[in-house]
Order: structure tokens, then sequence, then C-alpha cells
């Protein structure tokens, strides 16, 4: 378990050339670690299987088309995780995609941060022989969702950068790249998923989330989804009601009152706050405007 969320995870192939991948069965590894695969929406694509539950052999069936290699290239071992409310059903699961060295990155930090908590927590290790074979796939994604679970149980772990960052961090740098670059449709959508991994984790009340937030309303605005844009910066706004001063104040308060007037709702409060920060501080002329602080901020 993540927070209110729990780990649906799959282990499955890619060539580092493919732009896409092939749809494949899912697996839940539910609290007995019984695997249920069930047939992808699309039957008649490759690696598509009958649905099978915790037959021995499903995962090797279900991952057997996507064991090829093609010439000398070597195919890249995705490991996906999907964070699901728990307790209801989720229609936007938030997902990524991890390679076994991603996991082994976090492993590090970790155990050099918390080397006493860490002391008791296995972490899968690699197969020199039989390491790309499906029932590896299989027990190794068994495998991290126990030692994630284990790390979200220490408390300390839990609410860490390392641990957290994990699951987000790479979606912010993609999505701050796309709308650097213009691409803010793609931009959208990588924006969109940071934000359900971070609300799924229960960590909406960070800087992170405020960034996040801050992409959402530049990619909306530059898409001429003015409403929505609208929403993300009051909402942005209520998280900062509480705060005196922050980067991303005047910023926030100059675009809400600009899409309040355009959308036509009521703006006197940012406006009135906005009054408040010029008589404290210096000229917001001065300040960056939303987009140019989203493109500035550092993501390491």
């Amino acid at each position: 378990m993540v927070g209110a969320s729990s780990l649906e995870m799959l282990g499955r192939w890619e060539s580092p050339i493919c732009a896409g991948l092939t749809p494949l069965s899912r697996c839940r590894v539910g609290p007995c670690g019984r695997a249920c695969w069930r047939q992808p929406a699309d039957p008649a694509a490759p690696g598509a299987v009958e649905e099978v539950a915790g037959q021995p052999g499903s995962a090797a069936a279900a991952l057997r088309g996507h064991q090829r290699q093609r010439g000398q290239r070597a195919l890249l071992q995705l490991y996906t995780i999907y964070l699901i409310r728990s307790g209801r059903f989720d229609k936007a699961p938030a997902a990524i995609a991890r390679r076994y060295s991603d996991f082994e990155q976090l492993n590090r930090r970790l155990r050099c941060r918390f080397g006493c908590d860490m002391a008791g927590i296995t972490f899968p290790r690699k197969r020199l022989r039989r390491n790309f074979t499906a029932e590896t796939i299989a027990k190794r994604s068994r495998a991290f969702e126990q030692f994630l679970s284990h790390l979200h149980s220490i408390a300390e772990i839990r609410r860490s950068p390392e641990f957290l960052e994990f699951f987000f961090l790479q979606d912010l740098q993609a999505a701050q790249r796309l709308t650097c670059t213009g691409m803010y449709r793609e931009a959208l959508a990588t924006w969109a998923n940071a934000y359900r991994l971070q609300d799924r984790l229960g960590v909406c009340g960070s800087g992170r989330f405020l960034l996040t937030l801050a992409g959402l309303a530049v990619c909306h605005q530059e898409l001429d989804e003015l409403g929505e844009a609208h929403g993300c910066c009051e909402q942005a706004l209520q998280l900062l009601e509480a705060q005196g001063s922050h980067p991303l104040l005047g910023p926030f308060l100059q675009a809400h009152v600009h899409l309040a007037w355009k959308v036509g709702k009521d703006k006197r409060r940012s406006e009135a706050r906005l009054q408040d920060l010029r008589e404290a501080g210096p000229p917001l002329q001065q300040q960056p405007t939303l987009k140019e602080c989203l493109i500035k901020e550092p993501l390491e």
C-alpha cells in the first residue's frame, strides 16, 4: 500500500527504439500473492492470452510474445506500477514505468540515508542467467511490489524525497521539457499523470505539487482551455492561502486575475491579495510570469 493507494505492477518488454508498447495483459498481485491475468482490450493484439487465474505458467503465456530480440539490440525490461485508490473503483489510475536500474538507484539512495531501517529490507537481485525469462519477470514484479510496500510501512522513508520522487520526478522533468519546447498537448498529459501520482501519494501540499498545478495551468491556457486553467490557479491559491509569501504566489495571482476576467469569474479577492503584495514587496512588474517560473524551475 502507498498512502490511500494500492500498487498494481506489470513486467513487460520494450525495444530501445520502439515508439510504443504492444498491449499486455495486466497482472494484479493481491494480498495472497496470486496473479490474475486478464485479456487485453484487443484480443487480436500480439501477446494476448486467454483469461487464466493463478495457474502455473500463466505469466509465461502472457509474456511469451514479447521476448523477441531484433538483431544485436538488447530489449529493455520495464515494470509498470499503477497507483490506484483503494476501496473504490479508480477510473484514472496513475501509472509509471521503471527499469530495474531505477529500483536499484532507489534502493542505493535509501540505504545511504536510512541504513538501520533498510537493514531488514530485501532487494531483488539481478540474475546472471535467465534474467529475462517470463518467470523471472513475474517473480521480480511481485518482489518489487513487496519492496515498495515494505518501504512505505516505515513512516520516515515514505515521507522522504528519495521515495516520493521515485514515483513522480521523471514525469515532472519530462513535462517541463515538453512545455519548454511548446508541445503543450503532450506536456498536459504528463503534468496530469504527475498530478495523479502526487494525489495518490498524499503529497498535495508540497512545492512539487504547486509546480504541477502551474504546469497544468500554463498548458491549459496555451491550448485555449481557459476554464481548466482558471481552476488550476484557484486550487493553487487555496493551497497558498495561509502563506504570506511564496515564489509562485504572485505569478498565480496575476494569472488568476487574468483568467477570471477572461472566463467571467469573480477576481476581487485575487486583486486584493495582489494589492497586498504590491505594498509589501517589489513591484509585480519585476516578477516572472507563471510560465517563466515553470521553465526556470530546476528539477533535479
